[in-house]
């Protein structure tokens, strides 16, 4: 289950979201396809990755910016772009672009703070654009709480999708990376939960004064937690039910 695209448009073209987006996929084919070896690679992750234990050492501070635009695999950029693309629009429109830009950024130093506290003496890098985009998830929780996102659901030979209300969803992936963090040892690398967590919370504290300025929630009394404009008017799918071939 993921989403692949909402219904809430903006009303001004998103140049920041869509820069960011162009950034991280050069710098990710420069890194994989430009490094001589899985060696050289390796090494371009701790280069300009965040290590914590690095940070307590007093060095590696570059690492909180240049990690967000590092990615380990087509799945993991892949999968923060297409977040990066449904939400980030969004608060493109609401925030401006420098609003937007600065925004963005905070909420991945936020991310990193957070993964740094919750594994000081780590060595593993921390790479990828997720803790940022969390934030930006966080704060479009915060202004559209029930804009409809679709959900493309696979069950065995099946798929379909499904509109559902943005709260449900970004709500649940919340509690997943709550759960996950609690649940999952920091020291054994992999997803970094806290990271998601700390950019999610940054996110909802940054909108918040754009939230209060328009209403707080008298804004959402008035919107119903909705986009304050027409819905898009999406194509509708041929293929809602479609069974796969074996």
């Amino acid at each position: 289950m993921f989403p692949i695209r909402d219904h809430n448009p903006s009303g001004r073209t998103p140049y920041v979201t869509y820069a960011l987006i162009v950034a991280n996929v050069l710098i990710f084919l420069v890194m994989h396809y430009g490094s001589t070896s899985t060696v050289a690679l390796e090494a371009a992750f701790f280069e300009w990755g965040l290590v914590p234990a690095e940070l307590l050492q007093g060095t590696g501070y570059e690492g909180i910016l240049t990690s967000m635009f590092l990615h380990g695999g087509w799945a993991h950029l892949l999968g923060n772009m297409l977040f990066l693309y449904i939400y980030g629009d969004n608060l493109e429109d609401v925030m401006g672009h420098w609003g937007f830009s600065g925004f963005y950024l905070l909420s991945g130093f936020a991310a990193a703070a957070a993964q740094v506290v919750a594994d000081p003496f780590s060595w593993i890098p921390m790479v990828g654009a997720s803790g940022a985009i969390a934030g930006v998830m966080g704060g479009y929780l915060l202004l559209f709480p029930r804009a409809k996102v679709d959900v493309l659901i696979i069950i065995i030979i099946f798929f379909r999708i499904i509109p559902v209300p943005a709260f449900i969803l970004l709500g649940f992936w919340f509690a997943f990376q709550v759960f996950s963090g609690v649940a999952v040892p920091t020291d054994q690398g992999g997803v970094a939960y806290w990271a998601h967590i700390g950019g999610f919370a940054a996110g909802l504290l940054l909108t918040m004064p754009v939230w209060i300025a328009r209403g707080g929630p008298a804004f959402w009394r008035r919107t119903h937690g909705l986009p304050p404009h027409p819905e898009a008017t999406l194509p509708r799918s041929n293929v809602p039910l479609v069974r796969r071939r074996r």
